[in-house]
């Protein structure tokens, strides 16, 4: 099956779906419905984060969910703050705000629209969960490593049961804050900050660049003839 042949306006697939098509379709989830996340659920997307590789077996990711308790409200309200600041920086710097003005229609016009319902409906999204580190030795520009393949593991778990997420790294103008209000160690590393809930739309199946723009073979720059992509795949441009 072409990896365009799933119908985001079909409704959700039957649980679960196969590894290749949760690859394929799992797209960033930014709008998401009231409706909680049952706890068996849960439990079912951070077991299947914690079988994520790590060096040496150390298993070194944390997660730390946030729900509805009351550090968790008031955690989610100081990200939605830092969310809020976050993307209002990025829609000057990053030219979203002339790409609204000249079409609104337009994929990044379409994207700023959900990236502002993103942030303004941060403190009502159903599960944040903080993404962290418990460091064995000094920080390093590698570590991630040792907690991002969990993360996409995550993603790719929730996809699977018919929730959606999105990674984000905007909680760390408010990390201090974060730290002391749930007591979060000097040595553990707040990686990413992940929102999960129902999606309002659909997944997959997702825009990418073509692949023979990605790959190389044998050198950089060197065209990879077997780099192709399947039939009916989707290509977008690429933006700064």
């Amino acid at each position: 099956m072409a990896i365009d042949a799933v119908d985001p306006s079909a409704g959700e697939e039957p649980r679960p779906i196969d590894l290749l098509t949760g690859l394929a379709t799992t797209r960033a989830i930014r709008r998401y419905t009231d409706e909680p996340i049952p706890d068996d659920d849960l439990a079912s997307i951070v077991w299947h984060a914690s079988r994520a590789p790590s060096g040496s077996n150390r298993q070194p990711f944390r997660f730390l969910v946030l729900r509805d308790g009351p550090r968790a409200a008031a955690a989610k309200a100081l990200l939605g703050t830092s969310f809020r600041r976050g993307w209002a920086a990025k829609l000057r710097n990053d030219g979203y705000d002339a790409s609204v003005e000249a079409d609104p229609t337009s994929p990044k016009a379409r994207t700023a629209a959900a990236m502002q319902h993103y942030v303004d409906h941060l403190e009502s999204v159903p599960v944040v969960v903080l993404v962290c580190l418990e460091r064995y030795r000094d920080a390093s520009p590698f570590e991630g490593a040792s907690v991002y393949p969990a993360c996409q593991n995550l993603l790719l778990a929730a996809r699977a049961l018919g929730w959606g997420g999105a990674l984000t790294m905007w909680h760390q103008m408010v990390e201090t804050e974060l730290r002391e209000l749930l007591a979060i160690p000097d040595e553990v590393a707040l990686s990413a900050c992940i929102t999960l809930g129902r999606p309002t739309g659909a997944h997959g199946p997702v825009r990418r660049r073509p692949i023979s723009d990605l790959v190389f073979d044998d050198g950089w720059g060197e065209t990879a003839p077997w780099a192709v992509d399947p039939d009916g795949t989707r290509h977008t441009h690429w933006r700064r």
